[in-house]
């Protein structure tokens, strides 16, 4: 099972602070719409999302069927597999993707300490 490539989405109060502090240790601006209050950052495979006034706690996020790049995969493990094997492995969800579809879908679960861990499939 590949989960996709990893990034941390971070709630943040103030979408221009955040972005400048980030700027100063080396992320670049990837992608988003900081006049929407969305903003994705890069910084070699690192990838940092900001997100100001979507949630109200950081997100640990996976998208299958993209690379660190987000340039889509030939071989992926779609959403919808992912989410049978960690309900087969008893982990319990917090949203959950309609298996009876194909393309774009999410779910959610949380690990041991509250933490959001999201799949959210764009393919």
């Amino acid at each position: 099972m590949n989960p996709g490539a990893f990034s941390i989405s971070l709630a943040v109060k103030d979408i221009h602070a955040s972005k400048a502090f980030y700027e100063k240790i080396g992320f670049t601006e990837f992608g988003g719409n900081l006049d929407k209050g969305w903003l994705i950052l890069k910084n070699g495979s690192s990838l940092i999302g900001l997100f100001q006034g979507m949630f109200e706690k950081n997100i640990l996020t996976f998208n299958p069927g993209w690379d660190q790049d987000a340039q889509p995969l030939d071989e992926f493990s779609d959403v919808r597999e992912i989410q049978k094997n960690l309900k087969a492995a008893g982990i319990q969800f917090e949203s959950e993707a309609d298996e009876t579809t194909s393309g774009p879908a999410s779910f959610v679960i949380m690990d041991p300490d509250g933490n959001p861990v999201l799949f959210d499939q764009h393919r």
